[in-house]
């Protein structure tokens, strides 16, 4: 994450009239040295800048309720930032503060990554082992009210702050889903800490799931890929790279991710409004995986970093891409800190993969697709003695009425693949692969 340091006014000081003559002053200093062409647009700009004075004095002396100017003006700039694009906003101190709580891996809330849409709020992706997951929200779910109160009017941020409250306390969340009636959700808040990185054995296949690029994901993805090696030894078929539902994070751990596997080659690129900023990122010598065949699983929840990690190993042919198209979040956001404990959250360039296709709103198209699905087992008409009238008792089965899988337990990855169309597609892939390799090399 680049954060870029700035100097901001103190709010406490500013009146109407001290605000229009900085506005005066500002537009002084544009038109001190400029060409006579640009004369008019400065000119253009100064009168706009002026009207905001006007519209701030009215407001803050006329308004049927007394408001404060911090609040004014905060919001006022928070106006600008999202009128630009969904991603782009104003972060007071409580924000700024909760945002670098999050990338640590920990913080306060329902589990879900969120924007925009039409006025509403967008499930990106619920998270792993949180409420919002466990209620059932899915990528693509649209939030229309909260606690019976609608969300049409509020900024993302409002939004987001109302979907927060103290630990165990409980939301109605109204949904709106593509084919289902509108319904409610009632939702728990907890304290969300994020594992991002999870590692098991689906026999003789290494399965990953990473959730969300935190500071901790790196360090845990090796720790995984050294883990499934050591276990699964010689059998190893491959592995699994699960990032569907992953909203992304940070960039360097997106980076860092698809260094892992990769020998050499640009990672991703970023190109914004000046030529001269545009950065490029390689990766260095070294693949931990150890050259095992890789499939990446995506779906419609795989945003942002999870594309970059998703595209910078497809093009380079380093992994097959499994699954549905991914979101389509492209664009890198730049935090700037702000006087008085506040920073804005700014849209400055945009993501290129390895071969220069910009994933900002196109997203990742699979190699293979293959799309959400339950694999459901037909059985066949054969009686078993279960069936049977009267049949005897096993006389075993009172002792171990208690065994068997709770409800609340997570499955594990073995479970979760026989039920997970897309899981068990990868998998049966990764095991061909490596059926057909053992046949060449013998």
């Amino acid at each position: 994450m680049k954060y870029v340091k700035m100097t901001a006014w103190r709010l406490a000081w500013i009146t109407p009239r001290v605000l229009k003559y900085l506005f005066v002053m500002a537009a002084m200093s544009v038109n001190s040295g400029i060409a006579v062409g640009q004369a008019g647009k400065s000119s253009d700009t100064y009168r706009q800048l002026n009207l905001f004075g006007d519209v701030f004095e009215r407001v803050r002396t006329e308004y049927v309720e007394e408001v404060a100017d911090q609040k004014l003006i905060e919001s006022a700039i928070n106006g600008m930032l999202t009128s630009l694009d969904p991603h782009s906003n104003f972060l007071d101190a409580k924000s700024y503060r909760d945002m670098r709580v999050q990338t640590k891996g920990e913080f306060g809330g329902l589990g879900i990554e969120v924007t925009m849409e039409n006025g509403l709020v967008k499930v990106v992706s619920p998270i792993d082992d949180t409420p919002a997951a466990r209620a059932g929200l899915e990528p693509g779910d649209l939030i229309t009210h909260l606690d019976g109160n609608a969300i049409l009017g509020l900024t993302l941020g409002q939004a987001v702050e109302r979907m927060r409250g103290p630990v165990d306390s409980k939301i109605v969340l109204t949904v709106r889903r593509n084919g289902v009636k509108p319904f409610d959700v009632i939702i728990q808040r907890a304290i969300i800490k994020i594992r991002s990185v999870r590692h098991e054995a689906i026999g003789d296949v290494g399965y990953i799931r990473i959730t969300a690029f935190n500071e901790q994901t790196n360090s845990g993805l090796q720790n995984g890929l050294a883990a499934l090696r050591k276990d699964i030894g010689d059998d190893l078929a491959g592995f699994i790279i699960d990032l569907r539902n992953n909203p992304g994070g940070l960039l360097d751990q997106a980076i860092s991710v698809s260094d892992t596997f990769l020998e050499k080659g640009e990672i991703v690129s970023t190109r914004g409004r000046d030529p001269s900023t545009a950065s490029r990122v390689h990766a260095t010598p070294g693949d931990l995986a150890g050259h095992m065949p890789l499939v990446v699983l995506i779906n419609g929840g795989s945003a942002s970093a999870s594309e970059i990690v998703a595209g910078a190993l497809q093009d380079h042919r380093r992994a097959i891409i499994i699954g549905t198209q991914s979101f389509g979040k492209g664009s890198v956001q730049t935090i700037v800190p702000l006087s008085g404990d506040v920073a804005m959250r700014l849209t400055t360039a945009r993501y290129y993969t390895p071969s220069g296709r910009s994933i900002q709103k196109t997203g990742i198209s699979p190699d293979i697709a293959v799309p959400m699905a339950r694999v459901e087992k037909i059985g066949g008409l054969h009686r078993r003695e279960t069936d049977l009238r009267n049949a005897l008792e096993n006389g075993e089965e009172k002792n171990n009425s208690s065994s068997g899988t709770s409800s609340t337990r997570r499955p594990s990855a073995k479970e979760m693949a026989e039920e997970d169309y897309q899981l068990a597609r990868a998998v049966d892939l990764l095991r061909g692969l490596h059926l057909l390799k053992t046949r060449m090399v013998n």
